[in-house]
C-alpha cells in the first residue's frame, strides 16, 4: 500500500470506530464496598435473589452426567461509576449489572440448550441490597476472589479481516497484516490483548459471532455443517439480516493475578451479546453468551 491507500483505509477504520469501556483490575487489602464495581467476591443483589443455576455437564468430560450447578458470579458494574464514559447512553446511568457464568461446565454458546448457564441482571437505583453468600455447592475453584476496578475509555475498532466489506476491501486483496495494524494504529487502536470490557468490537478468535447468537436464539444449534444445513435457505438469509441487531455487551478475557488465574478454554474470552432493543429496554436476560478460544 502507498501512502495515499494507507490514509484512505485509516480513513475508514475512522468512520467505523466504536466506543469502549475498559477494566483495569487490581487486588486490594481491605474489602470493597458491597455495590462497588468489581470482579468476583460477592455481589450485591436484592432480598429475595434466587442464586442462578445451570444443569449441565462438565465441559470436556464427554460422559460426565448433567447436574445442577451454582453459576459462578463474575463481576458488577456500578453504573453511576461509568456514566460519563458511556457517551451514547446505552446503559442506564444508576443501578447494578451483574453477570454470572458457570465456569464449571463453561458452555460455548452454540447451542440453544446452553441457555441459562450465563446470566446478566440489572438492579434498578433505589433497590434494597445485601452482600449474597457465595453457595456452598459451588466448588471453591470456580469463586472468583475480589479484585477493584476502574475504568478507562477507549477507541475500538475492527481487527483484521472483520470487516472488509465495510471497509471496501476485497477478500482477494493482498493485505499486508503489518499495513493494516499501522492504519489502525493511526486511528487510534492498539494491540493490546486479553481485554475485559463493555462494548465496542469484540476481540474474535475464531468467527464473527452475531449469526451465531440469533441462530441459537431461534432454537438452532450451531457448531458443524449437518447443524447449518438443517436450516433453510430463507431462514439462514433472515438470519443474517436479524445479526446486524446483536451488539457486544461485555466480553471477559483472562484474568491473571500474582496469586490468580481465570482463562476460558485455551487463552479464550466470553463474550455476552444482545439485541439493541433489549439492551434499550433493559432486558438483559435476554444477552446469549458465546465462548472462543486459541
Amino acid at each position: 500500500m502507498n501512502e495515499a491507500e494507507k490514509q484512505e483505509l485509516t480513513n475508514r477504520l475512522l468512520e467505523l470506530a466504536k466506543s469502549e469501556i475498559r477494566f483495569n483490575l487490581y487486588r486490594i487489602d481491605v474489602p470493597l464496598e458491597m455495590t462497588a464495581s468489581k470482579i468476583g467476591g460477592k455481589p450485591a443483589v436484592p432480598e429475595d435473589f434466587e442464586w442462578p443455576t445451570y444443569t449441565g455437564a462438565i465441559c470436556g468430560e464427554e460422559d460426565s452426567e448433567k447436574k445442577t450447578r451454582p453459576l459462578s458470579f463474575l463481576a458488577q458494574i456500578d453504573l453511576k461509576e461509568i456514566s460519563a464514559l458511556d457517551k451514547e447512553h446505552r446503559l442506564p446511568e444508576d443501578g447494578i449489572l451483574s453477570f454470572f457464568y458457570d465456569l464449571e461446565t463453561m458452555t460455548w454458546g452454540f447451542d440453544p440448550e446452553d441457555k441459562g448457564s450465563a446470566q446478566v441482571f440489572y438492579f434498578p437505583k433505589d433497590t434494597a441490597l445485601r452482600a449474597a453468600d457465595i453457595p456452598e455447592e459451588l466448588d471453591e475453584e470456580f469463586v472468583i476472589p475480589e479484585m477493584a476496578v476502574n475504568f478507562e475509555p477507549h477507541v475500538s475498532l475492527p481487527g483484521y479481516g472483520d470487516k472488509d466489506d465495510e471497509l471496501g476491501l476485497s477478500r482477494d486483496e493482498d493485505l499486508d497484516w503489518d499495513e493494516f495494524d499501522e492504519c489502525r494504529k493511526n486511528a487510534g487502536g492498539d494491540d493490546k490483548e486479553e481485554l475485559t470490557k463493555l462494548f465496542g468490537y469484540p476481540d474474535v478468535i475464531q468467527n464473527p459471532m452475531e449469526e451465531e447468537c440469533e441462530a441459537c436464539s431461534r432454537g438452532f444449534r450451531q457448531g458443524n455443517s449437518e447443524d447449518y444445513a438443517a436450516i433453510t435457505d430463507a431462514e439462514k438469509a433472515d438470519i443474517a439480516e436479524k445479526a446486524k441487531d446483536w451488539v457486544l455487551l461485555f466480553q471477559m478475557s483472562t484474568i491473571e493475578t500474582d496469586d490468580y488465574e481465570l482463562m476460558f478454554g485455551d487463552s479464550g474470552s466470553i463474550y455476552f451479546w444482545i439485541r439493541k432493543e433489549d439492551l434499550r429496554e433493559r432486558r438483559f436476560d435476554k444477552a446469549w453468551l458465546i465462548l472462543q478460544c486459541f
